[in-house]
């Protein structure tokens, strides 16, 4: 199991980022957590095997329509999580 910390900068906010990411992350059976951070990017914990992390960071570098993605810092992270949720802002 991976577990990696995002930060996703860009156009990222008032898109509709996190419910597509959140529907995305249930899709492919990810478990975390999403939340927009006051400084306009986007932050999320996700949690899988390899192959279903590695889609979801592929996803995050281009993310819903109408949204437009700069960069996406990824961390190394720990925790266990149950399923996806959306977490307040931060």
């Amino acid at each position: 199991m991976q577990v990696r910390r995002l930060v996703i900068s860009g156009l990222v906010q008032g898109v509709g980022f996190r419910y597509a990411m959140a529907a995305q992350a249930r899709l492919l059976g990810v478990n975390g957590w999403v939340r927009n951070r006051r400084d306009g990017s986007v932050e999320a914990m996700i949690a899988g095997h390899a192959e279903q992390v590695e889609e979801m960071l592929a996803w995050s570098r281009i993310g819903p329509g109408g949204a437009a993605v700069d960069n996406v810092m990824v961390e190394t992270a720990s925790g266990e999580y149950t399923d996806f949720e959306l977490r307040p802002t931060a």
